[in-house]
């Protein structure tokens, strides 16, 4: 029997998993990463069927994610690109006037329109580009662990300093006034969070689709005003690259222009902002880590991969097969949607030895965070570079951390980083 005729080619994940998988509080809990284990061990490639979501198939080791992620005449990121139920979807397209999602940003590009976006600000996120900045950056970091020491030895790290610093950061870049990081940081945490009580827009009492809907008509309502102004007077900043850029020799388009700025707005600060919690969170529980990196400096950059591997906030991205093919010793079918498991890639011990310890000896460190392929994140030396900065600072200026409380994770199928963090602290 050849491989395509396998009766293993289509198979099912256990329902009760399949469920789990698609609840934003098991994404919030450390059962994800149970999940994820079983299934590398036993399905490590099979399709979940939860109720009321269309069934997808769940790419839970590193080898595959990258094999599927460089197929891109076969999996597209279009249409489907978050894990959601089929009330919402069906309802964001009653709404958006048949889209399937209110945004459509470089994330939900398929060629040939991803490279032409890309490369619109892709030379302002290139190492020579993001190291000119390294002075502001570190002012930056200054100025909040500033902040942070005048609480008096105890805060919120993930509300105090973990949100705030990197939205700092990218604002900057993209050119936001600090008076409106407010209402950036309040937006992204509506868009992510909208299956979270605590973040949730006021729409989500309906359904998500209704409140990712409503959060994208805040965020078009904020950047249309500034890319006004932008085209008459242009700036040397990201919101004027992209109100002014062509592709294919005409002006972007308005929903592509909203949907890169509210792309770069909240995938540029919120999960750079969870790695920083889960970073700080090794320490609390960890306190000799804490003093090695004290006395070695030489040992931050690993610091910096291993935050990256292990706090990994975004779980899943999706995939949508279309054009039937063989892969992975499994049969994908045109319209069939995949889960690209990039959380479990990180903690796949075919890669990572002692996955589920937070370890800064790994030499490679041959963590998927930042995706795979064409697809991988734009701005990950920025925020290589950010968490540096901040970690840097931080054990200059303290003798000690510890937690003061218990940390909180957001519920979330999209972004599910720390959303509390009490830590007690004693300065240098």
């Amino acid at each position: 029997m050849n491989a395509a005729a396998s009766p293993l080619a289509r198979p099912h994940i256990p329902d009760r998993m399949a469920a789990e998988l698609a609840d934003p509080q098991v994404h919030a809990s450390e059962r994800i990463h149970e999940i994820f284990s079983w299934l590398r061990a036993n399905e490590p490639l099979g399709i979940a069927a939860p109720d009321n979501f269309v069934p997808f198939w769940v790419v839970t080791k590193q080898r595959d994610l990258r094999i599927i992620a460089t197929m891109r005449e076969h999996f597209f990121n279009a249409d489907r690109i978050i894990l959601i139920d089929l009330a919402s979807e069906q309802r964001m397209q009653e709404l958006l006037g048949g889209r399937q999602f209110p945004i459509r940003t470089i994330l939900q590009m398929d060629p040939p329109d991803h490279a032409k976006y890309r490369a619109l600000t892709a030379e302002r996120f290139q190492p020579r580009a993001v190291d000119a900045l390294t002075r502001s950056i570190q002012g930056i970091a200054k100025d909040f662990v500033d902040r942070m020491l005048e609480k008096g030895g105890t805060c919120d790290f993930a509300a105090d300093v973990a949100f705030a610093y990197p939205l700092r950061v990218i604002m900057s870049i993209l050119g936001v006034p600090v008076e409106d990081e407010p209402t950036i940081l309040r937006l992204t945490q509506q868009f992510f969070g909208s299956s979270d009580k605590e973040f949730a827009h006021a729409e989500a009492s309906k359904t998500a689709g209704d409140a990712l809907a409503a959060v994208t008509d805040d965020f078009n309502a904020f950047f249309d005003a500034l890319f006004t102004e932008r085209r008459a007077k242009p700036r040397e900043d990201v919101l004027s690259l992209i109100a002014n850029g062509k592709v294919d020799g005409k002006p972007v388009p308005q929903h592509e222009q909203r949907s890169y700025a509210a792309h770069l707005a909240t995938a540029g600060h919120d999960t750079t902002s969870s790695v920083i919690s889960a970073g700080v969170l090794a320490w609390c529980r960890d306190p000799a880590l804490f003093k090695q990196l004290k006395a070695d400096a030489s040992l931050m950059p690993a610091f910096v991969e291993e935050a990256i591997r292990f706090g990994t906030a975004s779980k899943i991205t999706m995939r949508t097969v279309v054009a039937d093919v063989h892969a992975c010793d499994r049969d994908f079918r045109k319209g069939d949607w995949v889960a690209m498991a990039w959380a479990s890639g990180n903690r796949d011990d075919d890669y990572v030895e002692d996955p589920h310890t937070f370890r800064i000896d790994r030499k490679p460190n041959r963590l998927i965070s930042f995706g795979h392929g064409a697809h991988v994140c734009l701005g990950q030396y920025l925020a290589r570079l950010e968490m540096r900065m901040l970690f840097t600072e931080l054990l200059t200026r303290l003798d000690s951390v510890e937690l003061a409380g218990e940390p909180r994770t957001m519920s979330s199928l999209i972004v599910s980083g720390l959303k509390t963090l009490p830590i007690r602290f004693r300065p240098s």
